[in-house]
């Protein structure tokens, strides 16, 4: 299983967003910080505003900040969210599933059962976890 890079950068971002505690951010200083394009954080943060994770504030001094507490935002959720298609093999899709063997196949329940376990796993941690008392983290992100 492998993230995209559109769900990577949105959880980098809530992570660098919760540590700012409330006060606002900008796309600007979240690409400075780790070092990514700022184009690619703009629809990140687009639709992070949209799912109901950030508050955006417009205009000058505009910016965001998370819209919950970081113990309520769950991993397993912003990863379903930000992902939407876990369609690991062709079977999973059964629209347009076209492989010979689907009816008779073992593979895609063992495939379903380790998503589940994937999902399940994400499902037991928040971005509190990663972001409270992180010094390191903090001084790695925010320090400047």
């Amino acid at each position: 299983m492998r993230l995209t890079v559109y769900t990577d950068y949105g959880l980098r971002l809530l992570m660098y967003v919760a540590l700012k505690k409330g006060e606002l951010a900008t796309i600007q200083e979240v690409a400075d910080a780790y070092g990514i394009s700022k184009n690619h954080l703009m629809k990140v943060t687009y639709d992070l505003g949209r799912l109901g994770y950030l508050d955006t504030v417009r205009g000058r001094g505009g910016g965001f900040r998370l819209a919950r507490e970081p113990d309520a935002i769950g991993l397993g959720d912003v990863v379903r969210r930000m992902e939407g298609d876990f369609t690991m093999v062709e079977c999973f899709a059964p629209n347009s599933d076209q492989c010979a063997i689907t009816n008779s196949c073992r593979l895609k329940r063992i495939l379903h059962e380790a998503l589940d376990a994937y999902l399940t796993v994400l499902d037991k941690y928040t971005l509190a976890d990663l972001t409270g008392r992180n010094s390191g983290l903090t001084r790695l992100l925010l320090a400047g």
